[in-house]
Formats: C-alpha cells, structure tokens, sequence
C-alpha cells in the first residue's frame, strides 16, 4: 500500500502534470472500487479546472475551481498515469512499473483534459475510491476529521506525544499505526523507524523514556523527508522504468530483510519476523531494546 512518502510523491507528479488543466470530461470504465463511483456527482467535474492538489495523511484532495473537491484514496494497488498530447504515457510515482499489455485492463476512470491530454486512475485490486464532496462539508468528512497531526508538521513533538500515550497500555508499534496518532504512517515505515530508534516493536508506550520519545520523532521526520526526496529526485523519469531508482525500498533496513544479518555494522544480530496485530513486524533483537 502507498505510505505517506509515496502519496506526497504522487501529489507532487501531479501537480507538475495536470495543475490548472482543464477536465472536459470523466469516462467510468468500472465503478466498484471501495466505494462505489457516484456517475452524478463525478459528471460535475465537466469542466472545472484543477486549481490545486493537497495531500493529508494518505489522501489526496483535488481542488477546483468550484465549490467541490475529489477525495481520492489508493488503496492498496491504487495509481494514475498521464498521458499528455503526444500520447506518451507517464506514471507519477516510483512504487509500481509501466506495463503497457497489462495497464490498461485495470484502468477504472479516465479523466480527459485540455488538449487532449487525459489522466487514468488505475487499480488492480480496487480497494481505492473517489468521491465528490461540497467544499464546507470536507473539513467533517468522516475519511479526515479524526486524523492526527502529519508526522512532518511542527505539532508533532514530544509534548504531544508524551501526553497522547500517557496512562494508554499499548505497544509503540500499534500507536505509531494509529491514524488518530498521527496520519499516514504505514506498517513499511513504522518498521524501519522502530529500527532506526533501537526500539523494540513490542515495547509498551509506558516505558519509554524522554530520549526515546525524541529519537522516534527525529528518525520519522528524517526517514520519511528522505524517502520523499528519493522518490521526488526522479519525477522526470517515471515515463520510464528509471523512476525506480528513486525508490526507497533499495533503502530499507529491516522491512522484508527477515533472516539477514543486522545492517549496523557493531552488530551480529539477524532481523527476525513476527506477526503483531495481523501486520508483519521486523526488527533486530540485539539492536532494539
């Protein structure tokens, strides 16, 4: 599933591509995605322009020049491609490949643009949606408004912390999970953060002490800002499978790693696998405590 470093990568590629375009009309090719595509509400993007595009926690929001905004979420296979005038095909981000025989059959909505350009929502397994929602109802929608705080942003710090896990009994790993925690952290992250910290997934919140707190608010700030510019730096070449190599899986410590020697090199340790609230876990028994 894209993680906040992919869907802010996905943001950026399209606003470079589609801001201020104009959308002339929405061809549904398959409605059953999570949530079913509303043909009536989606109609209304006929000619709207793409003002902006947002990102919170894991959702992207398209805002126009009109009294609405699309909410859209990936899922767990969720992405867009763009095609521009001269019908070259671009991906917006660097976690998936082109495949020209097999794209196009899990193409779900075309959104045709200016100059015959067009935008195509692709999924696979079709657990993304879009929906259309009135500008002052966004701020209550029920996808955002129990979202916590963006782990980039400055309000999450050690107060909030401290004060959010006080008197709760649960592992770090679940409340690092917790959207209501903070927003767009995925399980891929939260494991490598916990590694970087040299804490043990399964330690409960309650006996972490201050320093602690502080380097897993470091480490989340540093490894997502650096998963981004990885992803970001390649932009330009995702009409390719260069995109790639902006891809911070080539980066990762522990996530998948199950069985191979520890990456810090005063360790002899082997990063074993365990299962915690039905999500894979990785870590390092000599390295986090």
């Amino acid at each position: 599933m894209p993680e906040l470093p992919e869907v802010e990568v996905v943001k950026r590629s399209l606003k470079r591509k589609t801001q201020n375009l104009v959308i002339k009309k929405v061809k549904i090719i398959d409605k059953n995605l999570r949530y079913k595509v509303n043909r009536d509400e989606i109609s209304k993007l006929s000619g709207s322009k793409i003002k902006n595009i947002l990102r919170r926690s894991k959702f992207l929001i398209f805002e126009f020049n009109k009294a609405f905004v699309m909410l859209v979420h990936l899922g767990m296979t969720g992405k867009f491609f763009f095609i521009d005038k001269k019908n070259r095909k671009y991906k917006t981000s660097f976690y998936y490949k082109l495949d020209p025989h097999k794209d196009s059959k899990h193409d779900r909505v075309i959104f045709h643009l200016q100059n015959q350009q067009k935008l195509i929502y692709n999924d696979v397994r079709k657990f993304g949606f879009i929906k259309i929602i009135n500008n002052k109802l966004l701020k209550n929608n029920g996808h955002l408004k129990n979202l916590g705080p963006e782990p980039l942003e400055k309000n999450f710090n050690y107060y909030y912390f401290k004060k959010y896990i006080n008197k709760r009994k649960r592992n770090i790993k679940d409340v690092l999970m917790d959207q209501k925690f903070v927003s767009g952290l995925g399980n891929i992250y939260v494991n490598e953060i916990l590694f970087k910290s040299n804490i043990k997934p399964l330690r409960m919140t309650s006996t972490l002490k201050k320093f602690e707190i502080k380097k897993i608010i470091k480490n989340t700030k540093k490894i997502l800002k650096n998963s981004i510019k990885l992803g970001g730096s390649s932009i330009k070449d995702f009409s390719s499978d260069n995109g790639k190599k902006g891809n911070y899986q080539q980066h990762f410590k522990v996530y998948g790693r199950q069985g191979e020697k520890c990456s810090n090199i005063d360790c002899r340790g082997f990063i074993i696998r365990i299962v915690l609230s039905s999500r894979a876990t990785f870590f390092c028994k000599r390295c986090q405590k």
